[in-house]
């Protein structure tokens, strides 16, 4: 209930928004739910994993170039993906593994609303949401010298922290009957978790959070030999991370 709140909150707002909690718990999730309901949702959504571009190719990437600005570039230049989302909302994911050069450069597009190709000469001027995600605090990184604290400043306008699946117990149960449905659709079964199978379920402690809970409840469909899910079916009950 807290988190569509704040949810909706972030979504009335253009301020940008920094989502932060552990992998997995579905940061992604509510970064597509702020943008659906937001005034932007009729615009671009463009994305970046910024741990999954190598850290040379991220300023280009994100700012585009010119024609000629480096060995490779493409004829005509590109379009950076600040340009691309023009007018709509740009997702920065992992954004806690961006260099600290890139970083800086990420703090004056921010600050000054512009974004310079690389090996151009003029600023375009950009009319950009920015939501940034994080799997580690970056106020702690800021702490350890690895995040500027100027640009931690500048992302985390609109907090939201994601809590671990451990510690919002009341969501596993509507979790699981959601990802049930849609496996059972998926596969054309009509299974049903025995409440020994959901008690084993709620007592688990989701180190992988939103993402493993998925998981498991698609294994255990495709697993079981009957209509009804056992504890015995559930590839967790050989684990150790139980409460």
């Amino acid at each position: 209930v807290q988190l569509k709140r704040e949810i909706l909150l972030a979504a009335k707002t253009n301020a940008t928004l920094l989502i932060e909690g552990e992998t997995g718990t579905g940061k992604e999730v509510v970064a597509n739910e702020v943008f659906s309901a937001s005034a932007r949702s009729g615009k671009r959504f463009v994305t970046l994993n910024c741990a999954a571009i190598p850290q040379e190719l991220i300023e280009s990437e994100l700012f585009g170039y010119e024609e000629g600005a480096f060995t490779g570039a493409r004829r005509g230049g590109k379009l950076g993906l600040f340009e691309l989302a023009n007018e709509g909302v740009i997702l920065l994911d992992e954004i806690n593994s961006l260099s600290l050069s890139a970083q800086a450069k990420l703090l004056r597009v921010l600050q000054e609303r512009r974004v310079d190709r690389v090996g151009g000469d003029k600023s375009i001027p950009i009319n950009v949401r920015v939501i940034a995600i994080s799997n580690c605090p970056l106020e702690q990184m800021v702490a350890e010298g690895a995040f500027r604290e100027d640009l931690y400043y500048r992302l985390n306008v609109v907090p939201i922290q994601i809590p671990p699946l451990r510690e919002r117990k009341g969501d596993i149960k509507p979790l699981i009957q959601s990802f049930l449905t849609d496996m059972n659709k998926k596969y054309r079964f009509q299974k049903a978790f025995t409440p020994a199978a959901m008690e084993v379920m709620h007592r688990y402690a989701w180190p992988g959070n939103v993402r493993e809970l998925k998981n498991v409840v698609e294994q255990a469909v495709i697993l079981s030999s009957g209509d009804y899910i056992l504890p015995t079916d559930l590839p967790i009950t050989s684990r150790h991370e139980a409460d």
